[in-house]
């Protein structure tokens, strides 16, 4: 109820709203959304230059009048900024201080310095209108007054506020919890779940698969003693076999809803059609090359596959301009059926994800969604990778059944699978693979899902078991 008291603040919502909703509605056409992306990537980049120590010194030579000119095909012209930029030039990178924002937030640091992430009142609602755009009928669809849980990973985050205050713009109540917190944890969680009853719950892949665990472990059936009506999953990678699998175990629709970064915020969230699509309004995107700089072209299905680059379109506490994002995606252009006009994003996984398997370069998404396909009813899992006493690569999977479950029946079309599509051998056993893989949205997939023995650990490693050890600790 803020902009009650921030005339300019209301002003925009309300500008913003009724932009996305001609937007969603077909009603502003690919020319409209390429001038206004042009119109706002010249505002932004002179906004960082003036601003921002950071952009400062690093498009110093770019002048007003090649700024003036400066057209989307250009952009090849302006350096990248990396995940490395952040780290070192922490507050620098800001166009504005943080006295000037409404919140602070910052990357959780597992693996490098932690980099400020401040938010504006225009931070703030240029994204959660994105959210309240897409999400209004992906809700909508299991009834307008629903009880919606949220679990964000620290008080430094900013999953609780985004998502709380975009459920509130569409009139759903929210309870914020965080089951790792030594003053919530998993029994008051799930007793939360079941008086309120909570129909719906933001949160990771990992977390959906512990508190389905801990509801086991206490005698519960996460089908029958909870009214889940919708699962809305974000932070880590998520194939489309673990997301089957998610909503199978809660008897509830399971969705991929979101992709962003505490650095960049929001890049894409569902839609109605099943799809997360971009949100070209707010950013422009850039696919290349992950090994060089270069773009990648359309194959022959018009997808775009390498690493995601983005330039946010709007000012604010840190605007980021040709962002490597060190993620890699498959963009495909958006079809007349497409619930909002705007291309479908995939995130396959970080670069630094995929794994060399017997001569085949693979991503965590598509190694996920091969050895996950035939199996259902699992409570969590995890890969290792291995090298045989010839040489060739190996795989194991380690699947954790629910209560009558049994996976020996579906194991043989696994391991065929994985022969025919990957040329490498798998065994699936049942086992606990312990709390690390819960810390794949503060690590990594790869750290917290895969043991690769033929590698030595990587920071990633270290800090995703330091990770569960405190977990395990509590």
């Amino acid at each position: 109820m803020f902009t009650q008291y921030d005339p300019e603040a209301g002003a925009l919502t309300a500008e913003l709203r009724d932009r996305f909703d001609a937007f969603r509605n077909g009603k502003l056409d690919a020319e409209w959304v390429r001038s206004h992306q042009t119109r706002a990537l010249r505002r932004v980049v002179a906004y960082a230059r003036d601003r921002s120590p950071f952009y400062r010194k690093r498009l110093g030579s770019l002048t007003d009048e090649r700024l003036s000119a400066l057209d989307l095909d250009d952009l090849g012209t302006i350096p990248f900024t990396t995940k490395e930029d952040l780290r070192h030039a922490q507050f620098d990178i800001l166009s504005l201080p943080v006295s000037d924002a409404w919140i602070f937030y910052e990357t959780t640091g597992t693996t490098g310095a932690a980099t400020p992430c401040p938010r504006t009142n225009d931070d703030s609602i240029h994204n959660n209108t994105v959210l309240t755009a897409y999400y209004r009928d992906v809700l909508g669809a299991h009834g307008d007054r629903q009880v919606i849980g949220v679990s964000g990973p620290t008080e430094l985050h900013s999953t609780g506020d985004s998502f709380g205050d975009v459920c509130r713009n569409l009139g759903h109540a929210v309870a914020k919890m965080w089951p790792h917190s030594p003053l919530v944890g998993f029994d008051r969680a799930l007793e939360l779940m079941r008086s309120l009853p909570m129909t719906g719950l933001f949160a990771t892949p990992g977390m959906a698969m512990s508190l389905a665990q801990r509801a086991v472990e206490a005698g519960l059936d996460p089908r029958r003693d909870f009214s889940l009506d919708i699962l809305m999953l974000t932070g880590e990678l998520m194939s489309p076999s673990l997301l089957r699998n998610i909503g199978h175990i809660w008897g509830a629709e399971a969705r991929n809803c979101l992709y962003a970064s505490q650095e960049a915020s929001v890049l894409a969230a569902a839609t109605p059609d099943g799809a997360l699509r971009t949100a070209p309004l707010i950013n422009h995107y850039e696919v290349i090359d992950p090994e060089g700089s270069e773009p990648v072209a359309p194959d022959a299905h018009g997808v775009r596959s390498g690493e995601l680059v983005v330039t946010n379109l709007y000012t604010g506490a840190k605007p980021l301009i040709r962002y490597r994002t060190g993620d890699m995606v498959r963009l495909t252009d958006h079809g007349p059926d497409a619930a909002v006009p705007a291309p479908a994003l995939e995130a396959i996984g970080r670069v630094r994800d995929r794994l060399h398997l017997n001569g085949h370069l693979v991503h965590g998404y598509d190694l996920e969604d091969l050895l996950l396909r035939r199996f259902r009813g699992y409570l969590d899992y995890q890969i290792g990778v291995d090298r045989d006493d010839r040489g060739r690569d190996v795989l194991s999977l380690t699947l954790r059944p629910g209560p009558g479950v049994d996976h020996r029946a579906a194991t043989p079309d696994a391991v065929a699978d994985c022969l025919r599509e990957l040329d490498t051998p798998l065994t699936v056993t049942s086992g606990r693979p312990g709390s690390i893989t819960s810390t794949g949205a503060m690590v990594s997939w790869k750290a917290a899902r895969v043991v690769d023995r033929r590698a030595e650990a990587s920071i990633e490693n270290t800090s995703a078991e330091r990770i569960a050890a405190a977990r395990d600790a509590r």
